[in-house]
C-alpha cells in the first residue's frame, strides 16, 4: 500500500526527526511511491517536474542508507553523485540534505562553474559522502585527476530534459560511463521524449517507473492570466503591475535571452523599482547574493532567464510575469511553478504580442485549458484577442523569434484601468501610446518613457 504519512516508511529515527522539526507528515506522490522502491536499492526512472517533492523523494532514502551503512569514501570519490543542470538547483539540493540529514553525521559538497576550483579540489580530496555538481565543471575536475568517481554507489540525474536542452547529453554521457557498473540510480525528468527515454533505458537496470502528471495539475494551482498586447507597450503594463503588486509579495519578470533581462532590469530600477538581474552571465558570487536577497525578501523583483530561475524555491513568490513568453510550452509550466508554492496562492500573468501567438497556442495545448484573458488594461491587442478566440494563429507568428514584426493596425481599443492608473498617480492617467524606435527584443526600447515614481 501507498503510505500515507512518512512515519509509515521506514526511514531511520535521525531523519523521522528532522521532518517533525519541519513540519512534514505527509509526502507527496513521488515521495510515496519512489522512498519505499528506492529504500529496496531499485533503480528509478521518475517522470517529475519541479516543484512536486523529488528533491526529498530521492534525498531521503539515500540518506537512510548512509546512516545504516556509515564508512568512509574513498580518497577524490563520492559515495552519492548527484548531477544537475544549473548551478542554482545543485545548491538548492545540496541545502535539501543538510536539512533532512541535521542529525545524520556525513560530508558533503558542490562543484560548479563560476567559482574558483581549489576550495572543491580541497573538498574533495578526502572524499565525500554526497557530491551535488554540475557536468562541466565535473568534467574538468575529472580531467585533471581532481575527482574519481570509481565509488559511486548513488548516482541521481536530475532535470534531464533541462539537461538535454542544455547541450549537456555528451557530457552526461563522458561522466556516466566513469561510473563503476554496480549502482543504484535514480533517473529524474519532466518529460520523456524518445531522445531521454533512450537516455534512461542505457543507465537503469530493471527500473521501477513512477509518473507523476503535473503538466496541467501544476498549472491548474496558479491563477494565471494573458494580456494580448503589442510589443512596445510592455513595458506600461509591467510597470502598472509591479505597482499593483507593491508591498504583497515577491515577483519574478522572465526575460527570454540574458540581455534582455539585464536591459528590462536597468529599465525597471529607473523606474524607481528596486530589481536585480540573474542569468548565466552573472558570477555565482553574485547570483548568491541576488538569490540570498530575494528569499529574504530584500529584493521585491527578479528579472530571470529560464535556466537561471530553475532553482529558485522561494514560498513567497505571489507573482510571475512572463514579460517574454518562452519558445517552449514546457518552460512556461515551470517559470509559474515558481509561485504557488507550498500551498501559498499565486498569479502568473503572460504578455503575449503578435508575434508570440503561435508559442501561446503551444502553451494552452500542452496544459490542457484555456488561460483567462485579461482585457482590463489600457493597451488590450482586441484583434489578436479576436484571432485566439477563433483558434488562428497571428499572421505575426514567428516560429524562430527573429523578430519579423507586423505593421500597425487600426482601431485597437484600450480600456479598463485607465482611471485606477490616474487615481494612483494623482494626475493624469497613462495613455496608451507608442515609443519610436522599440526594440523587438526583451526591454528594448522606450528609451524616452517617463520616469516612474516609488
Amino acid at each position: 500500500m501507498t503510505p500515507t504519512s512518512f512515519e509509515e516508511i521506514a526511514l531511520a529515527a535521525p531523519i523521522q526527526r528532522a521532518l517533525k522539526e519541519q513540519d512534514y507528515h505527509t509526502p507527496s506522490p513521488i515521495q510515496a511511491q519512489s522512498i519505499p522502491t528506492l529504500l529496496k536499492g531499485q533503480d528509478l526512472l521518475g517522470i517529475a517536474q519541479t516543484g512536486t517533492g523529488k528533491t526529498a523523494a530521492f534525498s531521503l532514502p539515500i540518506l537512510n542508507a548512509l546512516y545504516e551503512d556509515n564508512y568512509r569514501p574513498q580518497r577524490r570519490s563520492c559515495r552519492v553523485l548527484v548531477l544537475t543542470p544549473t548551478r542554482e538547483l545543485a545548491t538548492q539540493i545540496s541545502a535539501s540534505f543538510e536539512t533532512y540529514g541535521r542529525h545524520i553525521r556525513f560530508s558533503k559538497t558542490l562543484i560548479f562553474g563560476g567559482v574558483g576550483k581549489n576550495p572543491q579540489i580541497n573538498a574533495m580530496r578526502p572524499g565525500v559522502d554526497v557530491l551535488v555538481a554540475c557536468p562541466g565543471r565535473l568534467l574538468d575536475h575529472m580531467d585533471q585527476g581532481d575527482v574519481d568517481l570509481s565509488g559511486v554507489e548513488f548516482f541521481v540525474l536530475d532535470e534531464v530534459d533541462r539537461m538535454l536542452d542544455m547541450g549537456f547529453l555528451r557530457d552526461v554521457k563522458r561522466i556516466i560511463a566513469a561510473l563503476p557498473r554496480k549502482r543504484q540510480s535514480l533517473f529524474f525528468s519532466a518529460t520523456l521524449s524518445p531522445a531521454i527515454d533512450q537516455l534512461a533505458r542505457s543507465i537503469l537496470h530493471n527500473p521501477t517507473s513512477v509518473s507523476i502528471a503535473p503538466e496541467k495539475t501544476t498549472a491548474e494551482k496558479v491563477a494565471q492570466s494573458v494580456c494580448f498586447i503589442d510589443r512596445e507597450d510592455k513595458r506600461d503594463l509591467l510597470a502598472l503591475h509591479l505597482e499593483e503588486e507593491a508591498n504583497k509579495g515577491l515577483t519574478i519578470v522572465f526575460s527570454r535571452t540574458k540581455h534582455g533581462a539585464d536591459k528590462l532590469c536597468r529599465w525597471i530600477k529607473a523606474s524607481g523599482f528596486d530589481a536585480e538581474a540573474i542569468h548565466g552571465n552573472r558570477s555565482q558570487p553574485q547570483r548568491d547574493r541576488t538569490l540570498t536577497r530575494f528569499k529574504k525578501g530584500d529584493l521585491p523583483i527578479l528579472v530571470a532567464t529560464d535556466v537561471a530561475a530553475r532553482g529558485v524555491d522561494v514560498k513567497d513568490v505571489t507573482l510571475v510575469v512572463n514579460f517574454d513568453l518562452p519558445n517552449e510550452a514546457e518552460s512556461y509550466v515551470h517559470r509559474i511553478g515558481r509561485t504557488g508554492r507550498a500551498g501559498a496562492a499565486g498569479h502568473a500573468v503572460s504578455y503575449c504580442a503578435p508575434e508570440e501567438h503561435e508559442f501561446f497556442m503551444d502553451v494552452e495545448k500542452l496544459i490542457q485549458q484555456k488561460v483567462p484573458v485579461d482585457s482590463n488594461h489600457a493597451w488590450h491587442h482586441e484583434k489578436l484577442a479576436e484571432l485566439h478566440a477563433r483558434g488562428i494563429k497571428s499572421p505575426e507568428s514567428t516560429r524562430d523569434n527573429g523578430g519579423k514584426k507586423g505593421g500597425g493596425r487600426q482601431g485597437r481599443g484600450g480600456r479598463g484601468r485607465g482611471g485606477q492608473a490616474q487615481g494612483r498617480q494623482g494626475g493624469g492617467g497613462r495613455q496608451p501610446r507608442r515609443t519610436e524606435g522599440a526594440s523587438n527584443s526583451s526591454g528594448g526600447g522606450g528609451g524616452n518613457r517617463r520616469r516612474r515614481r516609488r
